[in-house]
């Protein structure tokens, strides 16, 4: 059996930017996303802590150590600078190796400055 397993997970990631002249994507600086794992053009499920929107788009690397959070296209209704957000993206895991399965999960603060908790992988 084949289970889908929560992979990495980026925790209260503040929106830096939003811009509506873009295709898509969420950009995330590559240094976050080095650190859960999460790839460039990985599928991610974005959940807005601040006012409840869900959406599905892809993960685009940032300028390292920019800190950047910014939703691009359509998704740029869905939030706004400031507002906290959970990134996830999940992994398909076979059910032998999903008894120790660990993902990746980063916990951000002061608008993406500091690190509060790292875990996991």
């Amino acid at each position: 059996m084949q289970l889908n397993l929560l992979k990495s997970k980026i925790h209260r990631a503040a929106v830096t930017d939003t811009s509506l002249n873009y295709k898509g994507s969420l950009a995330i600086d590559v240094e976050f996303m080095s650190l859960v794992g999460l790839r460039p053009y990985e599928r991610i499920l974005v959940g807005n802590l601040n006012n409840g929107e869900r959406f599905e788009t892809y993960a685009i690397a940032a300028p390292a150590g920019s800190k950047t959070i910014s939703l691009n296209g359509a998704t740029a209704y869905l939030g706004k600078r400031g507002d906290l957000l959970t990134i996830m993206s999940f992994a398909v895991v076979d059910e032998r190796a999903a008894a120790g399965w660990q993902p990746k999960v980063l916990v951000l603060g002061d608008a993406n400055r500091r690190i509060v908790k790292q875990s996991g992988g």
